[in-house]
């Protein structure tokens, strides 16, 4: 029969030996974590369970310094999702079985930062596009990222926009946020709908309009944005291949831009 654990070991061979207490007080849905042991090189262990009679015992070769195991605390598993995602929301802990104020405990103590109301994120972390994209996408769960955005998402334009660009439905209440910067646009019917894919950003799921969508709505915006903008996105978006004419030409009849992009698109083909 193998051994239950295996482990690898760097300049030491260490004997294994049981530990009837830890696994009489062993949980099922613990998690363990081996902590650093001052003068033992660094091993990794891999614990394997065996199910007999529906009881679930650890298999009896442990090493000597188990004393040193100890299931993870709350800010480790808070940590550790959090540096999964990126971005926490309280109700992200709900999965985790702990409670949503022990957020804000631990941004009361400084371990966590708090950049807008119901967000929370690791201190001194480097903000980026992505970060930026996440966050505003958690704040306003109904909205579609659009326009500049996608572009920039899609690596269909050289512009960096300072804002989010977003779009809600023409009867939806617009969101007070104070960060990051979001520049709301409405869209009904099915433009707002049409071409809105998910993607995902560091494990987290974010709604952004396709290449062709997204170019379709830059014409219909060009005053916003500029028609020097529409053009650059559209002829990037042929050479790079992100979409192709029939799915321009079906993004411009939803988005109502044939008559306006018509002479664009035979310039480029």
């Amino acid at each position: 029969m193998s051994p239950a654990i295996k482990t690898s070991v760097k300049q030491a061979s260490l004997e294994a030996t049981c530990l009837n207490s830890f696994t009489a007080n062993a949980s099922r849905k613990n998690t363990y974590n081996l902590r650093p042991v001052v003068g033992i090189a660094q091993i990794s262990i891999r614990f394997c369970c065996l199910v007999r009679n529906e009881e679930v015992r650890f298999c009896r070769y442990l090493l000597i310094f188990t004393d040193d195991i100890s299931p993870m605390t709350k800010k480790e598993k808070i940590l550790n999702l959090l540096k999964k995602k990126g971005v926490l929301r309280p109700r992200d802990l709900d999965a985790l079985g702990i409670s949503r104020v022990y957020l804000n405990k631990l941004f009361s103590e400084g371990v966590l930062d708090r950049p807008s109301r119901g967000l929370y994120t690791l201190p001194n972390g480097t903000p980026n596009e992505n970060q930026t994209i996440i966050e505003a996408s958690k704040l306003v769960p109904h909205g579609t990222i659009c326009l500049l955005t996608a572009l920039r998402f899609h690596n269909l334009t050289t512009q960096s926009p300072f804002e989010i660009w977003m779009a809600i439905d023409v009867k939806a209440r617009r969101p007070k946020i104070a960060f990051p910067p979001i520049r709301f646009v409405r869209f009904s019917g099915k433009a707002l709908t049409f071409g809105a894919k998910q993607h995902s950003i560091n494990g987290i799921s974010v709604p952004v309009y396709s290449p062709a969508k997204t170019v379709a709505d830059c014409f219909k915006f060009r005053n916003k944005i500029g028609i020097d903008v529409a053009i650059e996105a559209l002829r990037d978006c042929r050479q790079q291949r992100a979409a192709t004419n029939d799915e321009i030409w079906q993004a411009a009849k939803v988005c109502r831009m044939t008559n306006v992009m018509r002479p664009y698109l035979e310039s480029v083909s």
